[in-house]
């Protein structure tokens, strides 16, 4: 809608990207704060949220070029336009966590509650990014008079980036509730998990810009339910294991 915030001389200030900025600003230092409170260096937190940022922004590219291969290879420079929008979050999840569990485990930190720690904040950086997807026009919904309009794409759009967004903040808030409760080690990744994969799933039905491929169900709502039940096995995992 505004994939442009203003022009500063030759450049160009983009919406996705600078919302991307404030998610890691606004995350990575909460994220520091709560370590502090648990008794974590906050300066290695928030180290550790630059990588998980990095590395999950090239997770999340590589991902979804792979998926609309097709459009890339026709397309090569659009590989490099980030601003445009393009971002999966299952390959930011993959290279996001094993960045990170690396990282942690070479700072020699606590790998369960250092997971914990981050998940509500990673949520709170998803939840602002959204609005950058809202603002660029990409993630767009389907095409409904109860809509927004989108010039881009000159339709009155279901507006599932501010959906997802407000769903995000809502799991937010969840999880840290329950993480200043008492809770097992790892308990609150996975419920992030699985909150996010089952707001994914929901949200694909009112989304436009995938193609369904298995029985009416889009590759990113397949992989929502192989997330969801693997986090559900893990939860019953730690809900049993001693503590």
């Amino acid at each position: 809608m505004h994939p442009i915030i203003c022009t500063i001389g030759p450049f160009n200030v983009y919406a996705y990207g600078l919302m991307l900025a404030l998610a890691f600003i606004v995350s990575a230092t909460l994220a520091s704060l709560q370590a502090k409170r648990q008794k974590l260096n906050p300066d290695i937190i928030f180290n550790l949220c630059f990588v998980i940022v990095i590395s999950g922004v090239i997770g999340a590219r590589i991902f979804y070029i792979a998926a609309n291969l097709n459009y890339y290879l026709k397309n090569p420079l659009e590989i490099i336009m980030l601003q445009h929008g393009g971002l999966a979050w299952f390959g930011s999840l993959i290279l996001g966590a094993v960045s990170g569990i690396v990282y942690i485990n070479n700072k020699k930190l606590p790998t369960y509650q250092t997971l914990d720690l981050m998940a509500p904040f990673v949520a709170l950086g998803q939840a602002i990014g959204r609005i950058g997807c809202l603002l660029n026009g990409c993630c767009f919904g389907k095409a409904s008079a109860f809509g927004f309009y989108f010039p881009a794409h000159e339709e009155w759009l279901i507006p599932t980036q501010a959906w997802s967004s407000l769903s995000l903040v809502f799991i937010f808030l969840i999880l840290r509730i329950l993480q200043e409760r008492p809770h097992r080690p790892g308990e609150i990744f996975i419920l992030y998990l699985l909150l996010y994969s089952a707001k994914r799933f929901f949200i694909e039905f009112w989304r436009a810009d995938n193609p369904q491929i298995i029985s009416g169900l889009t590759l990113f709502q397949l992989l929502s339910i192989a997330v969801f039940f693997l986090a559900l096995a893990g939860l019953i995992f730690i809900k049993k294991r001693r503590q």
